[in-house]
């Protein structure tokens, strides 16, 4: 994937693409060749539990060029998309300033999404909101939730995806005013398209469900089991940082609920279905980006 030469050195560069499809040696290939800083944004790589599981830079590829915001975050701290961008702020004030290029790379749609769109500025979520949220959504499913909203929010969000449909109901509890309308009053982006480099890679589906699948064997050679045993003590598998993929099935494994076999199938399955939620983020959000085809 020899495109150095043709991306302006100047620029901040941003790369989407789906998990294994190789977005992060690109970034690495060009921090190399033009010079800059790594940055990731990928909310999985934040955790420093999962270097292996969330197949975060090794620590060669960490010496070869300088990396920022990963695995800076422990379990138990809180995280969202708005921490992300407050943490990338000085990085790109620096660039403004004179300093390295960044070289934003993840598989996150919603913090590039944000990076590049905008982010509305909804004040943050009541404890006892998201506990009553949380009670509801298992008692009675997303769809009760999902009832409730606003015709705007409810038009707009994903109906199949129960996290979303907590989220805007959460924010509708708090503020009295639906998501649609906090979005639609989004502010200006913090790195507008027009003032970066933005590459996102599309992948034929059996070449990248090969190579997930190729990599979580990797993983579990290189030690992804011991990962997922140290946090046992703490698991709770509603916490952000428990959402690595694969980590409820090795959980299980550990748990003597399900053979490692059978563990390792599920686990690769489950990488395949968010393969596919990102790349259906990235054709309804990123088709002005420049696509870039693997293999």
């Amino acid at each position: 994937m020899e495109i150095s030469a043709q991306i302006d050195p100047k620029k901040p560069v941003v790369i989407a693409g789906p998990t294994a499809s190789g977005k992060s040696a690109l970034a690495l290939q060009i921090a190399q060749v033009q010079g800059g800083v790594v940055v990731n944004a990928d909310a999985l790589q934040v955790w420093d539990c999962w270097r292996v599981l969330s197949a975060r830079p090794s620590l060669a590829d960490e010496a070869a060029a300088p990396h920022l915001l990963y695995g800076h975050k422990s379990p138990g701290q809180d995280y969202s998309v708005g921490h992300w961008l407050r943490d990338l702020a000085p990085v790109l004030a620096d660039h403004a300033a004179g300093g390295p290029r960044p070289i934003i790379v993840g598989g996150t749609g919603l913090y590039l999404s944000a990076l590049t769109e905008g982010l509305a500025e909804i004040p943050a979520t009541p404890v006892q909101v998201r506990a009553l949220a949380d009670r509801r959504l298992a008692a009675e499913g997303a769809a009760a939730l999902l009832a409730e909203l606003d015709p705007a929010t409810a038009a707009r969000i994903d109906p199949l995806n129960p996290a979303r449909v907590q989220r805007a109901w959460e924010v509708q509890a708090a503020t009295g005013r639906g998501l649609a309308a906090w979005q639609d009053d989004t502010p200006p982006p913090a790195l507008p398209l027009s003032a970066c480099t933005a590459l996102v890679i599309e992948a034929d589906r059996d070449w990248l469900a090969e190579r997930i699948d190729r990599r979580f064997d990797l993983m579990l050679a290189e030690g992804a089991l011991d990962e997922v045993r140290a946090v046992l003590p703490i698991w709770e598998s509603g916490a952000l940082w428990a959402k690595a993929i694969g980590a409820p099935e090795l959980v299980a494994h550990l748990h003597g609920e399900v053979d490692l076999a059978t563990a390792r199938t599920l686990a690769q399955a489950a990488s395949r279905q968010y393969a596919k939620r990102q790349r259906t983020w990235f054709r309804s959000r990123m088709r002005d980006w420049h696509k870039i085809m693997r293999p």
